[in-house]
């Protein structure tokens, strides 16, 4: 009787193991849908995804002007594919003015699918281009799994920089890892003689406003000839860049395909500040400033006060960009000379008809100050701002002419 139960037993044993082997054979053997999940961590090993670097155009908002750039992982089993676009920014946060002014923005690696962010650039009528990158299946992997832990919240943000760390160089980064190191080595030794200054000036195009304002703030750092690896902090300059580099006898990039074409102006041209242009309108300015002296010196007062106040404002800024902010490419810019805060001082004097501290402070700002301007333009260390000297210079001399003592009128 027992024996007879062990074997009954010992039969339903194997006969459940030989159930089970079946089943697990069959459901191996059974086609798994396309989007499921299983099947893309099943296909990770034997299947890299394909890489490519996602390039925008200009567009016309003034934070578009410099374009922008995307690393986009394709999936090799669905085909889709997400972004990894490190240009998000949070305007609502409550530091955000504090940090833009101080120059300590904090961006955010975010991703969206490739559709998501076409999408915007389509409304916008901005051309799109897809770089896709000649990486190994191993090299591919690894950038996929770096992005996607760069992508964790703990990881995402970061201290933006608007030359040397932003979002384009982030991108460029990461391509270089992948490659190891390989792109770097090669543009660090070439250079086409562009400058931060002329980049940043060129990209702020028909927004006279904003050409001005770059080149009136950024300091003689920002005229240091760049390397390729520097200048690819623009988007544009990096796909260039990629274009042109191979890596062990290969071509870096793969393929090119334009996903959208570009609807809005063409792309920016070199600025050409001819001085002598300057030099011309500085010394209109400067004749209007003389000849209102001697015919109502009350009329001079009121333009001489906005100069001084603009003078004041401008100096003033540009002394907290060198002194409190991380503007690094800001320190030590010579227009400070030429736009002092201390313009305030001849302001004051002239309305409260001090004669003798009117002729001390005219004497200071408008002749000891952009004299040290027009020696430091020789210096060493060279700050591309020969036109500015040329527009405001015979504005200095004009009112010191006219601060001189003389007996002032109604």
């Amino acid at each position: 009787m027992t024996d007879c139960l062990l074997r009954r037993l010992t039969t339903w044993v194997v006969c459940c193991c030989l159930g089970l082997l079946l089943t697990a054979n069959a459901m191996a053997a059974e086609p798994i849908a396309a989007d499921s999940p299983t099947q893309r961590l099943a296909a990770a090993p034997s299947a890299a995804p394909r890489i490519g670097v996602m390039t925008m155009r200009p567009g016309n908002i003034f934070w578009e002007r410099f374009g922008h750039d995307a690393l986009v992982v394709q999936d090799p089993v669905t085909g889709e594919s997400l972004n990894y676009n490190f240009g998000f920014f949070d305007p609502t946060a409550p530091d955000f003015v504090s940090r833009f002014a101080r120059g300590e923005m904090r961006y955010q690696l975010a991703v969206l699918t490739t559709e998501q962010d076409l999408s915007v650039y389509r409304a916008e009528g901005r051309g799109v281009q897809m770089q896709w990158l000649n990486l190994s299946p191993e090299r591919a992997r690894e950038l996929d799994q770096a992005l996607r832990l760069n992508a964790q919240p703990q990881n995402a943000f970061y201290d933006y920089r608007y030359f040397t760390d932003n979002c384009a160089t982030r991108v460029r980064d990461a391509v270089d890892r992948a490659f190891g190191g390989a792109l770097r080595s090669q543009l660090e030794s070439r250079s086409q003689g562009l400058t931060y200054r002329t980049e940043a000036v060129r990209l702020a195009d028909d927004a006279l406003w904003m050409r001005y304002l770059f080149d009136l703030g950024l300091g003689p750092q920002a005229d240091r000839p760049m390397s390729r690896w520097e200048e690819s902090f623009v988007p544009g300059r990096l796909a260039t860049a990629l274009a042109d580099l191979q890596v062990d006898g290969k071509p870096v990039v793969a393929g090119t395909q334009t996903l959208l074409e570009h609807q809005l102006r063409p792309d920016a041209t070199d600025p050409n500040f001819q001085w002598l242009y300057w030099l011309l309108v500085g010394a209109v300015v400067g004749a209007m400033l003389l000849w209102l002296r001697r015919r109502t010196p009350r009329g001079f007062g009121i333009t001489a006060t906005v100069i001084w106040l603009l003078f004041s404002l401008f100096g003033a800024t540009l002394l907290y960009l060198w002194l409190f902010t991380a503007h690094n490419f800001a320190f030590a810019n010579r227009n400070l000379w030429l736009m002092n805060p201390l313009a305030l001082l001849p302001m004051l004097a002239w309305w409260r008809r001090n004669p003798r501290l009117l002729q001390v402070s005219s004497l200071l700002v408008h002749v000891i100050l952009p004299v040290v301007a027009v020696f430091e333009f020789w210096s060493l260390l060279p700050q591309r701002n020969a036109h500015w000297i040329a527009l405001l210079l015979p504005i200095h001399v004009a009112l010191y002419l006219a601060c001189r003592p003389v007996q002032w009128g109604k």
